[in-house]
């Protein structure tokens, strides 16, 4: 399948499902410690008050998905398909961090729940501008009929990355690890995987497309 493409389609390839395969990875890292950190970041006062905040700050990661895919959408079309995938890479990167050294809510108080929140909104807009951002990458990048195998295994990388970190979260819990950890593992990744990814080049066919809109 790989026989006929370039060095530079290879790695963009690699970069690419790679990348994806980081995003979905620290899009469920929270998902599958969330018996854990919801203890740790919402106030236990006002059962029904802890319940509305836990399940909006699930919920909306996943609600905010399709607003992820108009805003890196618009960006992509009117800034560039590298721009694109560097920012949602960056966005997760950043999202990872700011989790691993957030304060709990014994230290802050309910600021801890509405910036755990805010994390999680950013993680599920960049999670959908990820997929959708890679797949029309390579879709303009690799020519029919390799193109076809090659953007389907994104979804395959998608999946990938979930159960990985189902790993990393029962290692760190079973072993009585600090849970931050896991968290600067992703954000390490992610940080790698951003900047690794801005020696792709702009596809033939944006670059095209502004020149014939200039």
């Amino acid at each position: 399948m790989f026989s006929s493409l370039r060095r530079e389609q290879k790695e963009a390839i690699g970069l690419l499902q790679v990348g994806t395969f980081l995003e979905y990875f620290d899009l469920m890292l929270y998902v599958h410690m969330a018996v854990l950190l919801n203890d740790l970041f919402f106030p236990k006062t006002d059962p029904h008050t802890t319940a509305l905040i836990t399940a909006f700050a699930f919920c909306s990661t996943y609600v905010l998905r399709p607003f992820g895919a108009l805003l890196f959408g618009y960006i992509g079309d009117h800034i560039g398909r590298k721009t694109t995938v560097v920012m949602t890479t960056m966005m997760m990167a950043v999202s990872c961090v700011i989790m691993a050294n957030l304060p709990t809510y014994s230290q802050i108080g309910v600021s801890a729940a509405w910036i755990i929140t805010g994390c999680r909104i950013a993680q599920g807009l960049s999670s959908m501008g990820e997929i959708v951002g890679a797949n029309l990458y390579l879709t303009e990048m690799i020519k029919v009929p390799e193109r076809y195998q090659i953007v389907a295994s994104t979804s395959i990388f998608t999946s990938l990355g979930p159960v990985f970190a189902l790993g990393i979260a029962s290692l760190v819990t079973s072993n009585g690890l600090n849970w931050r950890i896991a968290f600067w593992i992703g954000a390490c990744i992610a940080f790698i995987g951003a900047v690794a990814r801005t020696r792709l080049r702009e596809t033939p066919e944006f670059v095209d497309m502004k020149k014939r809109m200039s």
